[in-house]
């Protein structure tokens, strides 16, 4: 069993960044893919990042390639997204999800475990 808590969330301009920090409960949590997903008001649960249980893997969404960067931290079992140059269009509730899968998948119904979420707002 894997428990996720997200943080990290808030309300910041258009260009600015934003660092979210998914924490995990359970010894076996650098045994699963991690992942980041988002969801607007109205619209699908869409995947944003992911990345390999080693960490020396990692998989974007086209949209944020090159602004956000996933990163893992095996000793303290978190798992970061760091966000530059956010627009208003990345305002969302953002979710960790953790996986049993040998790689990194973007359908989020192979994700076994799931955070309370995080909000994200970009003003323009």
């Amino acid at each position: 069993q894997v428990q996720l808590v997200e943080s990290g969330g808030g309300l910041v301009q258009a260009g600015g960044s934003l660092r979210l920090s998914c924490a995990a409960s359970g010894r076996t949590f650098s045994s699963y893919i991690t992942a980041w997903f988002r969801q607007a008001p109205g619209k699908e649960r869409d995947f944003v990042a992911g990345i390999t249980r080693s960490g020396g893997g990692t998989v974007y969404a086209d949209s944020v390639k090159g602004r956000f960067t996933i990163s893992r931290d095996s000793a303290k079992n978190t798992v970061y997204l760091q966000m530059d140059n956010l627009k208003p269009e990345d305002t969302a509730v953002y979710y960790c999800a953790a996986a049993n899968t040998i790689m990194v998948s973007r359908v989020k119904h192979q994700y076994d475990y799931w955070g309370q979420g995080t909000q994200v707002t970009v003003s323009s």
